[in-house]
């Protein structure tokens, strides 16, 4: 039996709660709201730096679910913001959790870029990292 009713409603909220469960074992988090926060400002502090064919091209391999909270709020008529620093990025990724338990960013970062490492294809996580500058592409490089 479904339980949206809508096949394609049940995987995509599957898919979503592997990802996410993913995430809380890489982090060893056992909280799935500080999971999908977490996942969301990073897709979005990433997103925000990719050209709007790379963007298109990256979520197209994202569950319907997360290509949605994606893309959500984003407006790609701007050019990317110029945040070369690591640190100007793991604010950004930082500055949702302010109202809740505050985060080290960067290890929540790192943990988002090994998920996606594991379930995007490695031509595309190749042709990300290339666009971004080398402290931000650092991140994605094992501690």
């Amino acid at each position: 039996m479904s339980a949206t009713g809508l096949d394609v409603f049940d995987t995509t909220l599957q898919k979503t709660h592997q990802w996410l469960n993913e995430l809380m074992q890489i982090m060893g988090w056992d909280d799935k709201d500080r999971a999908y926060l977490a996942l969301r400002t990073t897709l979005h502090a990433l997103r925000d730096r990719l050209t709007v064919d790379e963007a298109a091209q990256f979520a197209a391999q994202l569950p319907m679910l997360i290509r949605g909270f994606f893309y959500e709020g984003w407006d790609p008529a701007p050019k990317p913001p110029k945040v070369r620093r690591k640190e100007e990025f793991l604010a950004e990724v930082a500055w949702p959790f302010r109202a809740r338990v505050p985060i080290d960013p960067e290890p929540a970062v790192r943990g988002v870029f090994t998920l996606l490492s594991r379930r995007i294809s490695e031509g595309e996580i190749a042709d990300i990292r290339h666009m971004l500058p080398q402290e931000i592409r650092e991140l994605w490089e094992p501690e």
